[in-house]
């Protein structure tokens, strides 16, 4: 059964390298919600850019 009300946003498949909307694969498998398609298949560098930031904040507290 389809949900009637998908989430609108989009996501990034780590399993398959693609992005998704709409019709999503399984949650442990994306990254997201993105706000728009371009956004979601910049997601891994996104989240290398997050992780940089909060392990320069790390390093800052100690």
């Amino acid at each position: 059964m389809k949900d009637p009300n998908p989430d609108q946003g989009w996501y990034y498949n780590t399993k398959t390298g693609e992005v998704e909307h709409l019709d999503r694969s399984r949650a442990i498998d994306l990254l997201g919600p993105y706000p728009d398609e371009a956004t979601a298949r910049r997601a891994l560098e996104i989240a290398r850019e997050r992780t940089k930031q909060a392990d320069k904040e790390d390093a800052d507290w100690n």
